[in-house]
């Protein structure tokens, strides 16, 4: 899967439009195939929560637990 280092924003195009206008957001995302649509929505995902999947990792917890005897 591609991470949003790949992506750059083109932060020249800008526009302003109603909500009601969806029209041609709908049939763009429908000539979108079904991967291509998840590729958007996970790399939208990233952009929000601030996700990098090449840094982020597991914690390494270590712990002793010691057993008691009865």
């Amino acid at each position: 899967m591609e991470t949003r280092q790949e992506f750059r924003i083109d932060r020249t195009a800008f526009s302003v439009v109603s909500l009601r206008d969806a029209d041609d957001e709908v049939a763009y995302w429908r000539l979108k195939t079904p991967v291509e649509r998840l590729q958007a929505l996970e790399t939208i995902r990233q952009i929000l929560y601030g996700y990098d999947p090449i840094t982020a990792r597991l914690q390494r917890v270590f712990e002793v637990a010691e057993l008691e005897t009865r």
